[in-house]
């Protein structure tokens, strides 16, 4: 198991450093990056505090394309699942104009989810069903957002210490205003359990718009107590 771990984090550092490489001698990168962490704790059976922060770039290192900060308290319906949440986010972002410049605006959200979460052998499922209203300088937007996700564990039955596991998802993005479809996101990785409140994964997203996509290298950090 040591050597496969050691194998994994070569992996991730032989990757980083390519896509660092490539950003910076590159004339320029198609492929962005995301530096997500995710954190949970549970103050007590019932209530739990989230926190999370991302920050994501339009090359594989550098070039800032959004900072977001998230955070909310959540209530178990039951023991350990059905859990729903309110939340706060905070989010900075620098879009590129039609000039070569970049505007930089920032966003105020408020959010409303409902988790569910099921368990078939190997495979775990999650269901997101999230409301947001999000509060910008000079409008208010509201959108609704759909995710599942699966985690798959590859060398144990079950996801637990030392498991290496596949993680994929999708989530589509709905709004009432323009048009009703917003974007969709598609992401596959590998994944690994450290131990019960701590995993990483490191994967491949892609991101389709009404016009177009982007692609996105993902690196993820889940921290639970």
């Amino acid at each position: 198991m040591e050597v496969l771990i050691c194998m994994f984090m070569r992996l991730i550092a032989v990757l980083a450093g390519t896509f660092f490489f490539t950003s910076i001698f590159g004339q320029s990168s198609r492929l962005g990056n995301w530096l997500i962490g995710f954190g949970n704790q549970q103050l007590n059976a019932k209530w739990n505090y989230h926190y999370e922060a991302q920050y994501r770039n339009y090359d594989a290192f550098g070039d800032m394309e959004q900072l977001l900060l998230r955070t909310g308290f959540g209530y178990n319906l039951t023991e350990g699942n059905n859990n729903i949440l309110l939340g706060y986010g905070f989010i900075r972002s620098a879009n590129y104009n039609g000039s070569g410049g970049q505007n930089i605006f920032n966003e105020h959200r408020i959010f409303q989810q409902f988790i569910t979460r099921q368990r078939f052998g190997r495979t775990a499922l999650q269901h997101r069903y999230r409301m947001e209203e999000r509060f910008f300088s000079e409008l208010n937007r509201f959108r609704f957002r759909y995710f599942l996700g699966i985690n798959v564990a590859l060398n144990r039955s079950a996801m637990e210490a030392s498991t290496f596991y596949w993680s994929c998802y999708n989530e589509i993005f709905i709004q009432p205003h323009r048009t009703v479809f917003d974007r969709n996101r598609l992401y596959s990785g590998l994944g690994y359990m450290v131990d019960k409140h701590y995993r990483f994964e490191l994967g491949y997203m892609n991101q389709f718009f009404e016009r177009g996509g982007r692609d996105q290298l993902n690196i993820i950090g889940f921290l639970s107590f």
